[in-house]
């Protein structure tokens, strides 16, 4: 926790994204893009949310995202698809998003830390303090259970507790 909102603070001066204006995607694990069938239901969903909500999704694309899309043909449509970013930029891609949908883990936390709503694109999570403290729902590949979880956490109130620490860092306390 200490050392997102160290690294967060660096950013402070980065203004490359509007605040709340878009949700950020993150998507890599086998499991979800080595699918044709799960990618492309996963795809389906996030053309839903951008389309509902009038908002973008970007997608900072993993190599191996990349790769498959080509490989299965895909057209993702309504994602912003950007090149990989360095771990601050993203930081603050993450603490500006209005939502994030990963299948990552440390996203998960980061936005649990950031107290930005998190719908995770698994079945599973290695993060399950993040549902437990209500920053994140489990929503899979079906595209009508994602778009039900986005409605859910846009509608959520922010008043979860972070698991991963008390902040003391950046609260200035030793």
């Amino acid at each position: 926790m200490d050392a997102v909102y160290q690294n967060l603070k660096i950013t402070e001066g980065n203004k490359s994204s509007k605040p709340k204006k878009y949700f950020l995607l993150t998507l890599h694990r086998p499991e979800n893009v080595d699918s044709g069938e799960r990618f492309a239901s996963i795809l389906e969903a996030l053309n839903k949310i951008s389309s509902e909500f009038h908002l973008p999704v970007i997608h900072p694309i993993h190599p191996r995202s990349h790769k498959m899309i080509r490989h299965f043909n895909l057209k993702p449509c309504n994602i912003e698809l950007i090149e990989p970013l360095d771990f601050l930029t993203f930081l603050r891609l993450e603490a500006n998003a209005s939502l994030i949908l990963t299948d990552w883990g440390g996203v998960q936390e980061e936005a649990c830390i950031l107290h930005v709503p998190c719908i995770t694109l698994r079945d599973i999570t290695e993060r399950p303090e993040t549902l437990e403290a209500g920053a994140n729902i489990l929503a899979g590949d079906n595209p009508y259970k994602i778009l039900e979880s986005v409605k859910l956490m846009l509608n959520k109130e922010d008043n979860w507790v972070n698991p991963f620490g008390d902040g003391r860092v950046r609260l200035g306390i030793s």
